[in-house]
């Protein structure tokens, strides 16, 4: 029977040479010389650090961070802003989550949205990976079309297509 995983992964490496090419813009860039700014990411747990001299600054290399992030191939749902900057002596601190997987409440969504299509398909949770099943091809590709208007604001990758 075909099927099918909708997954949400970064590419860690990806993600690695985004944040090296942020990092050598910004030393580059004028408007941040002679300015305090860190950005570091920690592997292991998918997180962002960021310093800098001011809020100004923060919008700035956030915007920068989207736009190279987005050159690299990751979507810039990819990346979890909720967390507010905070202020730690001179410096602006800001942590930026980077989704990678899907949490069981989007699973259950993918899910729900799935079955609410009226496609002749079968969504089963199995980890941080939603596997489709169905036994036609096209309706498998019609769920694919459809996942990709839902809006969940989470990046979705389709992988593992077999018939």
């Amino acid at each position: 029977m075909p099927s099918f995983d909708i997954v949400s992964k970064v590419d860690a490496q990806a993600l690695d040479n985004a944040i090296n090419v942020v990092s050598k813009e910004i030393t580059n860039r004028f408007d941040f010389k002679g300015s305090h700014v860190v950005i570091d990411l920690n592997k292991k747990e998918f997180k962002i650090n960021i310093e800098t001299d001011d809020d100004m600054k923060m919008r700035q290399l956030l915007d920068v961070l989207i736009s190279r992030a987005h050159k690299q191939g990751i979507a810039p749902e990819a990346f979890d802003f909720s967390k507010e900057t905070y202020q730690s002596g001179k410096v602006v601190k800001k942590e930026v989550q980077v989704r990678n997987g899907l949490r069981q409440e989007d699973s259950k969504k993918i899910v729900k949205m799935i079955k609410d299509s009226g496609l002749k398909v079968q969504a089963a949770i199995n980890d941080d990976i939603v596997r489709v099943t169905g036994k036609k091809i096209d309706d498998l590709q019609e769920v694919i079309q459809a996942s990709k208007s839902w809006g969940l604001g989470i990046p979705l990758q389709y992988e593992n297509m077999r018939s």
